[in-house]
């Protein structure tokens, strides 16, 4: 793992990148939580950021939602940087984040049919069934969000963030608080996205199931992306040991 990072891995001819960041910091008062970011990511890419606590993973991922804007730089999307101004851009992105953006007094199935028609999305009831299956929910579609454990919750969340069919997946910690079956699920759901069809950037701690689904493997510290890899180019165990001797002490 090496601690210069990259736009892109070598030996990669660069189309237009799905979403790029170009010098991107993001400054809360005098704290910078992003400094100098930049990157591009193919279509079809699957990329694992990896990073301590505090080290501006979650402010990422929402710079490329568009839930924030950065002090200086920009992020693209498709080659066009965002314009915040017009929101069409945002039905192309799906995004899982530590709240599950449910409402408890409505269904599993309510709440994908209030989703979907907000994305103003055709054949609804097959879209619901597709997405429900897909996590394990169908059989639990008439019952109410709110009697749902943390791990079905997450995993309803998913169905939501998958239901328009998003050509970029933003998943921050989709793991947490998932027991082992809810886990493995998950990563079947995680795997079936890998279709060269959608770009997924996943943010999480569990080093084992990031390396496991990534075709990039990033580690971002203080703000910075420290090392940008192909998997293909990193051995798991020497992986763990180099992370946890780079970031170990920012934990």
């Amino acid at each position: 793992m090496r601690e210069e990072a990259r736009l892109s891995p070598p030996g990669v001819i660069q189309p237009t990148a799905a979403v790029a960041a170009v010098g991107v910091e993001k400054w809360y008062g005098v704290y910078p939580a992003l400094r100098g970011v930049d990157f591009e990511i193919s279509s079809g890419d699957f990329v694992t950021i990896f990073g301590p606590n505090g080290a501006g993973k979650t402010t990422l991922l929402r710079l490329l939602a568009g839930a924030l804007r950065p002090t200086r730089g920009e992020i693209r999307l498709g080659g066009a940087p965002l314009d915040y101004d017009e929101p069409a851009w945002r039905a192309r992105i799906g995004v899982l984040s530590h709240q599950t953006f449910l409402y408890g007094q409505l269904t599993a199935a309510e709440n994908l049919r209030f989703y979907g028609r907000l994305y103003g999305l055709a054949k609804l009831d097959g879209l619901i069934e597709r997405r429900l299956a897909e996590v394990g929910l169908w059989d639990r579609r008439d019952d109410r969000a709110r009697g749902f454990s943390r791990g079905m919750q997450q995993r309803l969340a998913l169905a939501r963030t998958l239901l328009h069919d998003p050509e970029l997946v933003l998943l921050d910690e989709p793991y947490t608080g998932l027991d082992a079956h809810a886990a493995r699920m998950l990563r079947r759901v995680l795997e079936q996205l890998k279709d060269g069809n959608r770009t997924v950037v996943l943010v999480t701690h569990n080093l084992a199931e990031g390396l496991e689904l990534a075709d990039r493997v990033v580690v971002q510290v203080a703000g910075r992306w420290v090392s940008d890899e192909p998997r293909s180019a990193i051995d798991a165990v020497e992986f763990e040991q180099l992370y946890t001797a780079r970031v170990g002490g920012a934990e």
